[in-house]
Formats: structure tokens, C-alpha cells, sequence
């Protein structure tokens, strides 16, 4: 039996002491918003369900399709009963979803109608018994049906520092997905590590338009409803709905976040300028390298775009630059946040100096424990209680940590290391490029050189030597790109990230 942990109580139910009558959670897409004490009572309802479905502690629930505050609500629920938590991307197709339900082997699978199809195709031998379905608007569905509403309140299950609560699948760029493992005490973590830099309260108002099935979506969540702040949440990333949404003094949104390409995407809209973005006080942006053009661009505008880092390892970010270090020390990812330490090592055995590269290394509360099913790869990925990052990176003499590149898209030229994304961040200011990444490519005289990948904003071509002209004068020669491709748009998974292991498959 588990040994509860008075620190580990039920976050709703503390909330609900304080501001039962408060501002929990806005659908906005739905346009449907919970109080504190209504968010809770529809927890308890499908809390209830489960139950009855014969779910207990330990079981698996998970959850296929978009955004909504249905989400929130399962996620809840099954931390309620002591249960586990799995998010499933939907943008895998039915075999890979096939896998990762046969992995986790869910007792319970809720999902959005509008991926009935999907469902369909999900190999029958993985599925459970039990199968959910919703409209994720409190409309007539399944769900709605589901929940138990004439039943008393309901005691949360016992928990401690230790207690298993989600399983979050990693995208799987190479090989299968690993299921990282979440305790209770990665989830408060996680929750800790970004208020400080989120300057968040109670009155503060979160915008969540991330996946939550990634913890880039998910830890807004953790600390929205840990620490009592409205956190509004809309089904996916439309840019002009960010927008207006951003706009409306009525919703008075403080915080937002999202990655590069949500950004890139929000100021090509024809009405960028005429958004008011005076009622920011927060912008986040992280899990891919985030071009310095950008940053500036943002900066004109009013946004002082706050650089994280993290992994799914790490439930979310770990470094986060505090708005004192900009626009100083725009560029780097900042400092690491209270629960968790960063370093960055030349070698397994040798730290790097500061200024010199190396892969990033992290332990601390908010460090997974390990991958579920694979005790293989959990010790390839740690050295003692040290998760390698696999990706590259520098501290200068404060600590502040700049990402540089994923170790596997490093390519070597001549002898050298190169890392693609200090190209792509000076290729990005070239007025009409709108994305870019740059590969290796084998080459007979120099081993590997560089291919660059581009989307123009205008749909032209773009040559050579205009990119040369870029490069002139702010890199070596050495990592001067030896190719032009041009392409509609970069391959990017889920959570942004350009998928660059497709396009090393379509042009090496």
C-alpha cells in the first residue's frame, strides 16, 4: 500500500479551498469556462466512471485527439484514483499508436471522435474493453454520458514523492517511442521550476495553445492548477486565433508561449501590427534553436522572447532565461532553474570549460526516473544520475547555457565539426527565406558539406551565392552550405521540431 505524502495532496482540492468560485480553466475554442469547484466536480464524475470501469491504481488511462479542457479533465481524474496518465500524439498513424498502446497496455482509451478512423485501425488485440469517445465541447458523446454526477466527493488516492502518474511517449524520431516514466515528484517539480521565471500568480492569465501530449502543453497545466492560475487553452495553434486572443482586453492574457515556428508563423499575419501585446508580461520559446532574427524582430515589437530548455526527461524546462538577462544576454536558454542541475561535458569523464561545447547533462527532482519497459534504455541514457541530453551546448562563466545543435546533426567538413544551426540562424535573416535547415551531405573532397533546405516567404528560388552572401563575413568558409534546395515547407513532428532525419533520408 502506498505511504501517503501530505506534500503530494490532491492540487484541485487545494485550490478549492482557497477559490472554489475562482477562474480555473477556459476552453476558449468551446468557449466553455470552469470554476474551480465546477473543474473539480467534473473530475470527480469521470473519476467516479473509472472506477466503476474497474480502474484502479496503477491502471492506465489514455488519450487520443486535440486540446480541450476534457484533457485536463482526465488527467486529473486518473492522478485522483491513483492511475497513469498516457497522452497519445495524434499525429501518429494506427500502426505506431498500435505500438505504444501495446506497450503501455491502457485499461481505459478516451479519445476525440474526429480520429474515429484512427481508432478503427489501432490494432484490436492492443485495444481495451474500454473506449471513450468525446466531442471535447460538452456536447452529446460518450464522455458526457459517461460521467457519474450523483455521487459524493472523492477522496484522492494516497501518493508520495515516487508515485508513477504519467507515462509521456517520446516522439520517436529514431527507433520506437520510449514511455517516460513521471512521478509525483517530477510533476511538482516541473510545476516549480517554471513559476519563478513565469512571474505567474493568481491573477495572471496563461495561454496554453501547445499539444498536451507534450510537456511543452502539459507543464502550463501542472503549474496552472498547482499554484491556482487561470489557464486558458485553445484546441490547436491557429495564428490569427492566437492573435485575437492575444488582442482581447477581456481575456487579458499575461503569459503565452510556443515553439520557433509558432512565433515565425503569428508574424506573418497580415495584422501583426496592429496587436496589442502590451498586456504580455511572459513569452517563452524553446525545443529547437531559436534563430536570432527572431529574437530581434520579436524585441521591435514590444517581446522580450524568454529562451527555455528542456527535454520530455526533464518534465520541461530546466533553464529558462529570467527577462533581467535580456536583451543582454538574448541567445541562451539561462540559467538552471532550482530543481534541477545542468553541465555540460567535453567527454563522459571531463566537464567543459566555459565557452567550450559539449553535450548537456541534467539531474535533479525534476529528472525521470527512467523509460517504462526499457531498463535498456534507461541506463544507456544516464551516467550515474546524470541524463544525457544529446544535445550540444555552452555555458559561459555565469552559467548560462546556450544550445547550440542535437549531437546527430552535427556533420564534420574537412575535419571540423559543424553544427547547423548557428548556419540557420544567419541565413534567417535573410528577408525572404521563412524557414530553413541545413543538413550534411557527403561530399568526395571535403567528407560532408553543407546543404541548405529553404521555404521562401515569396515561393521563389533562392541561389547560392545570395546564401554565400550571407555567409560572408559571419562564418568560416568551412561551414559555408555547398547546396541550395528549395522546398514548400521544412517536415516538423508535433511538438515544431523540424524532422531533420527525413530530410538527411530524402537528400544524402
Amino acid at each position: 500500500m502506498t505511504e501517503a505524502d501530505p506534500l503530494y495532496n490532491d492540487w484541485i482540492h487545494q485550490q478549492l479551498r482557497v477559490q472554489p468560485d475562482g477562474l480555473a480553466l477556459y476552453d476558449l475554442t468551446a468557449d466553455r469556462p470552469f470554476s474551480w469547484r465546477q473543474f473539480n466536480d467534473r473530475v470527480d464524475a469521470l473519476a467516479h466512471r473509472l472506477i466503476v470501469e474497474n480502474v484502479g491504481p496503477g491502471d492506465r488511462v489514455a488519450y487520443l485527439g486535440l486540446n480541450s479542457s476534457d484533457v485536463v479533465e482526465m488527467f486529473f481524474a486518473a492522478v485522483r484514483i491513483g492511475a497513469v496518465y498516457v497522452p497519445l500524439n495524434f499525429r501518429l498513424t494506427a500502426p505506431e499508436l498500435s505500438f505504444i498502446i501495446g506497450d503501455c497496455t491502457p485499461s481505459a482509451v478516451i479519445y476525440d471522435r474526429t480520429f474515429q478512423g484512427v481508432i478503427d485501425a489501432i490494432d484490436t488485440s492492443v485495444m481495451p474493453p474500454v473506449l471513450i469517445e468525446t466531442a471535447l465541447d460538452g456536447s452529446d458523446s460518450g464522455y458526457e454520458q459517461c460521467l457519474i454526477t450523483d455521487r459524493g466527493p472523492m477522496h484522492a488516492a494516497p501518493a508520495n514523492a515516487d508515485t508513477l502518474s504519467m507515462i509521456m511517449y517520446s516522439s520517436g524520431t529514431t527507433g520506437k517511442p520510449k514511455g517516460v516514466m513521471y512521478t509525483r515528484r517530477m510533476m511538482l517539480a516541473s510545476a516549480l521550476n517554471l513559476l519563478q521565471p513565469s512571474e505567474a500568480s493568481p491573477e495572471s492569465r496563461v495561454l496554453n495553445v501547445m499539444p498536451l501530449f507534450h510537456i511543452g502543453g502539459m507543464q502550463f497545466v501542472l503549474m496552472a492548477v498547482k499554484f491556482g492560475i487561470p489557464h486558458l487553452m485553445m484546441r490547436s495553434f491557429e495564428p490569427a486565433a492566437m492573435l485575437d486572443a492575444i488582442g482581447n482586453t477581456e481575456l487579458n492574457i499575461s503569459n503565452i508561449g510556443g515553439v520557433p515556428a509558432m512565433w515565425s508563423a503569428m508574424s506573418l499575419m497580415p495584422n501583426i501590427d496592429e496587436v496589442d501585446f502590451s498586456r504580455i508580461r511572459v513569452a517563452a520559446t524553446g525545443a529547437e534553436s531559436v534563430p536570432a532574427p527572431m529574437l530581434e524582430e520579436w524585441q521591435q515589437r514590444g517581446i522580450l522572447l524568454q529562451e527555455v530548455y528542456g527535454m520530455t526527461e526533464t518534465s520541461g524546462v530546466v533553464c529558462m532565461a529570467q527577462k533581467a538577462d535580456l536583451p543582454e544576454h538574448m541567445g541562451y536558454a539561462g540559467r538552471a532553474l532550482p530543481y534541477g542541475d545542468v553541465k555540460v561535458m567535453k567527454s563522459d569523464h571531463e566537464e567543459a570549460a566555459p565557452g567550450e561545447l559539449g553535450e548537456i547533462w541534467m539531474r535533479g527532482a525534476s529528472v525521470t526516473p527512467g523509460y517504462w519497459n526499457r531498463p535498456d534504455a534507461t541506463e544507456e541514457a544516464f551516467s550515474g544520475d546524470w541524463l544525457k541530453s544529446g544535445d550540444i551546448g555552452r555555458r559561459d562563466e555565469t552559467g548560462r547555457l546556450s544550445v547550440e545543435d542535437r549531437i546527430k546533426d552535427m556533420y564534420i567538413s574537412g575535419g571540423e565539426n559543424v553544427y547547423p544551426a548557428e548556419i540557420e540562424s544567419i541565413l534567417m535573416a535573410h528577408s525572404d527565406i521563412r524557414e530553413v535547415a541545413i543538413i550534411g551531405v557527403a561530399d568526395q573532397k571535403w567528407g560532408e558539406v553543407g546543404c541548405a533546405i529553404i521555404a521562401t516567404i515569396s515561393g521563389e528560388a533562392l541561389e547560392l551565392s545570395a546564401v554565400h552572401a550571407l555567409c560572408e563575413g559571419n562564418l568560416a568558409r568551412f561551414k559555408w552550405p555547398q547546396h541550395v534546395v528549395m522546398t514548400d515547407a521544412l517536415p516538423r513532428n508535433s511538438t515544431g521540431k523540424v524532422q531533420k532525419f527525413l530530410l538527411r533520408q530524402q537528400h544524402c
